[in-house]
């Protein structure tokens, strides 16, 4: 799964990075984001033909959903039925993202603790994680909520010893396929969801303070001393 994520390149940056606009406030650095808060996403406008940034809650709620209580539940979608389940289809045919992040975190089990780790790719970020995002009415007060889930696939070499699911990241050749900027077929599509190369990673391990959402700092990516590193294989 992906459920912490650190995005601290400046707006700047991003918005050079990603050839997009920036809509409402300028995204803060972020050392630890985390699911229900409001994170920059990117997104495709048909109309004007041109790539926003924009904040969006993580946590997809579906447009059909009751309420947004399940949230929680949905900030990763798995790659293997995201075509298929009812909760993401409709997303994955028209409303595909990008998220950007400079590097994630994972917790390795090690004789019952939990080792968080930081994970990036050698590229120097922002990078790109899979998304989808879901824009929802309340039928009360007529209010839009905008959301988002990030797809997950099975872990690569580099990071399977952590767990054994990471985040889809999308290198820059598959953006503009990935937002609809282009026509691509519903199996290229799925064929994209697939793990990032473990040569091309990067994986350190980081302090317990990021286990707290209250922590959110510039030395929580710092690398802490661990002994031997994990490798890529």
């Amino acid at each position: 799964m992906c459920g912490r994520f650190a995005l601290h390149s400046p707006a700047s940056l991003l918005v050079d990075r990603f050839a997009a606009t920036v809509h409402g406030d300028a995204p803060a650095p972020r050392y630890n984001a985390a699911p229900m808060q409001t994170l920059p996403v990117i997104r495709f406008n048909p109309e004007t033909k041109e790539r926003r940034l924009s904040p969006l809650r993580w946590g997809l709620v579906p447009v059909w959903a009751k309420d947004p209580s399940g949230a929680a539940k949905m900030i990763n979608a798995r790659a293997e039925g995201v075509a298929d389940r009812p909760a993401f289809r409709s997303a994955f045919k028209k409303r595909r993202c990008l998220v950007p992040f400079d590097a994630y975190y994972e917790w390795r089990k090690v004789d019952g603790a939990k080792i968080p780790h930081a994970i990036a790719t050698d590229s120097n970020g922002p990078d790109a994680f899979a998304g989808l995002w879901e824009g929802r009415k309340d039928p009360d007060s007529g209010e839009w909520l905008h959301t988002f889930t990030i797809i997950t696939t099975e872990a690569n070499d580099a990071t399977r010893a952590i767990h054994d699911r990471m985040p889809v990241i999308l290198p820059p050749d598959r953006w503009s396929a990935w937002l609809g900027e282009e026509e691509i077929s519903p199996d290229a599509l799925q064929a994209m969801l697939s793990p990032y190369p473990s040569t091309h990673m990067r994986v350190w391990q980081v302090s317990k303070d990021v286990g707290s959402v209250k922590n959110d700092r510039a030395d929580l990516i710092d690398a802490v001393d661990s002994g031997p590193a994990i490798n890529p294989a």
